[in-house]
């Protein structure tokens, strides 16, 4: 993105230290280090700074053990205009409707990773890597937006679109 937008500023956080430093360092051997800020963060903590023009958050927020609080911080992050990119994994809201090849998988990795690292933190959500678009929608309106719409999808992903 820093390379299709030259003229653009990008702030990258992570709670992992390591993903920040290889993030810097991949910045740097691309020469992008003046367009790109990497710090340690988490995601009810990252700076407001003046207000960014757009939050992504991909495939984490279902990991967070205070997701509706995340959404809050980053309500209260975005200008009045701002745009939050969620990506998260494809599920469907009924269960059943996720039995498939692929939501199969996804339901084995939300039972060994992505529970259990919600359960661990502060709060304990638990959405689970098949948390589906109506419970997305329900933790987004919850943090404080009022407009939230899927975007996109994939076979892999959903993709929304939330808004102040």
């Amino acid at each position: 993105m820093a390379r299709a937008y030259p003229k653009s500023r990008f702030y990258g956080f992570d709670y992992h230290s390591g993903s920040i430093e290889y993030a810097r360092h991949v910045a740097g051997r691309d020469g992008l280090l003046d367009q790109i800020t990497f710090e340690v963060a988490s995601s009810k903590s990252y700076p407001r700074n003046a207000g960014y023009d757009m939050v992504t958050f991909f495939d984490c927020l279902h990991d967070m053990g205070d997701p509706t609080g995340a959404a809050a911080h980053v309500l209260s992050t975005l200008k009045p205009d701002g745009t939050w990119m969620i990506v998260e994994p494809f599920a469907n809201d009924r269960p059943e409707e996720n039995h498939n090849p692929i939501g199969r998988v996804y339901y084995s990795a939300s039972t060994m990773i992505c529970t259990p690292a919600s359960l661990a933190q502060e709060v304990g959500t638990a959405l689970g890597a098949q948390a589906g678009e109506e419970r997305i929608r329900s933790v987004v309106k919850a943090g404080g937006c009022t407009r939230f719409r899927r975007a996109a999808q994939t076979t892999f992903n959903l993709v929304f679109e939330a808004r102040p």
